[in-house]
């Protein structure tokens, strides 16, 4: 007999962060009723916010391991620095790629000259076992599939939709992609079936399968999906993740993905020794040091949240 897979709607509120002593982010995953989609697990979503006469972001370098970044914008500009001397600006509907691999060091800048917005994502990806130790990368990319349809333009940011498949680097099968309504319309998404997947409002009105969403939240789908069904009200803009669901438990802490508590202890002992990260040129901030170990000994838990 055949166990049918029923997909489950779950509503993710974000709660707010503050990000450097300018930025405040909602916090979307991990949730303590969902960690991860796929191998995301990390989403923030920041604004939008008028920065005419404020600095925006301000995030001195820091460290990554077994990760990669996604850096997403759609209005306002960000500087990007990094360990292996890469530097690139990015702008809204371009893509920022950062592969952690063993480990990296970068920092995030609004350079003084910049527009008055500044919207955006920032998302982590878990790098399976096998990459997590690999070298570290970074790619910019500034041209990205895209097509309309339903009164929605929808662009593949990284992975594959349908037949659309993104050209950034990716270790696990998945989807991230946006879908952007100039006025009211309704689209239908195919969906992978082997895939869990969410959908997080960014801005405007939005429905999925029915269920209204206010901006800086994020619906959990479950797995087992052919379509989902997004409604725009107007100007909206909404962001779809999915991934195969990613089975092997995680130690995240500050902003290192390991595997135990020792790969976290090793990592910070190493980036406060000013090894194995390298130093990111250019960048005149002082690296972010570290904050303290907690007293208690940290728990690899998997997608669900249990403890291994």
């Amino acid at each position: 007999m055949s166990t049918e897979i029923v997909p489950s709607n779950v509503l993710l509120p974000g709660h707010d962060v503050p990000l450097g002593r300018y930025t405040t982010v909602r916090r979307l995953l991990p949730h303590r009723e969902r960690r991860m989609v796929g191998a995301w697990c990390f989403v923030d979503h920041f604004g939008p916010d008028d920065v005419r006469g404020r600095p925006g972001m301000q995030v001195p370098p820091h460290p990554h391991t077994g990760l990669q970044t996604v850096t997403w914008l759609v209005d306002g500009i960000i500087e990007h620095r990094d360990s292996l001397g890469s530097h690139q600006l990015i702008a809204p509907g371009q893509l920022n790629l950062m592969t952690s691999g063993h480990g990296i060091a970068h920092s995030e800048y609004t350079p003084p000259d910049h527009p008055d917005g500044m919207h955006g994502l920032q998302l982590w990806l878990a790098l399976p076992d096998a990459a997590r130790g690999g070298p570290a990368g970074f790619e910019h990319h500034a041209d990205l599939p895209s097509y309309r349809d339903g009164g929605a333009t929808v662009t593949v940011v990284i992975g594959r939709l349908g037949t659309h498949a993104s050209p950034a680097t990716v270790f696990s099968p998945l989807v991230g992609a946006e879908i952007l309504f100039a006025g009211a319309g309704r689209i239908t998404l195919p969906l992978t079936p082997g895939f869990e997947h969410g959908i997080l409002v960014m801005s405007g009105d939005a429905a999925v399968d029915g269920t209204p969403l206010e901006p800086g939240s994020l619906l959990y789908l479950g797995d087992g999906r052919q379509s989902v069904t997004v409604d725009g009200g107007g100007t909206a803009r909404v962001f779809l993740l999915g991934g195969e669901p990613f089975e092997e438990p995680l130690v995240m802490w500050w902003n290192f993905v390991g595997r135990s508590h020792e790969d976290i202890v090793r990592a910070r002992e190493q980036w406060m020794a000013g090894e194995r990260f390298g130093t990111v040129a250019g960048c005149e901030a002082a690296p972010l040091p570290a904050p303290e170990l907690p007293t208690v000994r940290l728990k690899a838990r998997d997608r669900h949240g249990r403890t291994r």
